[in-house]
């Protein structure tokens, strides 16, 4: 596979992000020299270094940053704590380790500014994606997780998701769903399924990350999105984030430019009691 160059699209938004303002999901990639991709992997990532992020965050007007640890690095997370170190302190991280990773080593991450582990359900555990860990990995790391005030980031279909809701309950720390919970847009803001994940987000420390972009290839406006974005916001408003994607994985054609999301964002929520909670106050209480 040949590597993907070119810096993403930025702009700064209509208005003006609020002080303190935090984009709570983003890659990065590269140099590839320095930082090799795992072999095999599923996707080809662009190449997108942490100062093309530090560069978005500043375009944009974003104070505060996440790095979440891709699955194209394997278990290596050399790059997201080097991105870290080089934000001095403006970007905390999401990692992916094996099983066997000590509680030293554990605890040793959480020192670096990793704040939780990421895992990834889209289907069988013998289709799991190379670099990654599923719910059984989740179900063994949860008390050590919690012992160690780290929480859990879970890249889920809603379907899996609320199978599992029950148990995920039980485990004492915050869970949060990447990509606002990983359903089908197609079958409407009336299926069963998101009346589920609704009921589930509710009751228990569940956060949902906004990226609309996941959610959709059929509609660049991705106002399909919205009517789910809405009852979001309405059913936990203290407990939502926005999350640029950036740079935007397996979206080289036309990624997206993520000052139009903030102003998508800022077109759907106008209030801005609303926008300072999920720009600002639920970001800082999740993260500190």
């Amino acid at each position: 596979m040949e590597n993907i160059s070119g810096k993403r699209p930025v702009s700064a938004p209509a208005i003006p992000l609020p002080a303190g303002a935090w984009d709570s999901h983003a890659h990065i990639f590269g140099p590839f020299d320095r930082y090799p991709l795992l072999e095999p992997r599923r996707y080809e990532p662009p190449l997108a270094p942490m100062a093309d992020y530090i560069e978005m965050l500043d375009k944009v007007g974003f104070e505060r940053g996440v790095l979440v640890h891709s699955s194209a690095s394997g278990f290596d997370n050399s790059l997201t704590r080097d991105g870290i170190v080089f934000s001095a302190g403006r970007v905390p991280g999401i990692a992916v380790v094996p099983l066997t990773v000590s509680d030293a080593e554990l605890e040793a991450l959480r020192n670096q500014g990793f704040q939780g582990l990421r895992f990834t359900i889209n289907g069988p555990r013998s289709q799991l994606f190379p670099g990654s860990l599923d719910f059984n990995d989740l179900r063994a790391f949860a008390p050590r997780l919690k012992a160690l005030g780290m929480h859990a980031q879970i890249w889920a279909k809603a379907e899996y998701l609320v199978v599992a809701a029950a148990e995920l309950a039980t485990y004492g720390i915050p869970l949060v769903l990447d990509h606002m919970g990983y359903f089908e847009v197609d079958k409407g803001i009336d299926d069963p399924l998101f009346a589920s994940l609704l009921a589930m987000v509710k009751d228990g420390d569940f956060w949902v990350k906004m990226t609309p972009v996941r959610l959709t290839k059929a509609d660049p406006t991705y106002e399909i999105v919205r009517p789910f974005h809405d009852r979001l916001m309405q059913a936990i408003p203290d407990r939502v984030l926005f999350g640029s994607d950036w740079p935007y994985i397996s979206m080289d054609a036309a990624p997206p430019d993520v000052g139009k999301m903030v102003d998508m964002f800022d077109r759907w929520t106008p209030d801005p009691g609303l926008r300072q909670k999920i720009f600002v106050d639920n970001p800082r209480a999740l993260y500190g």
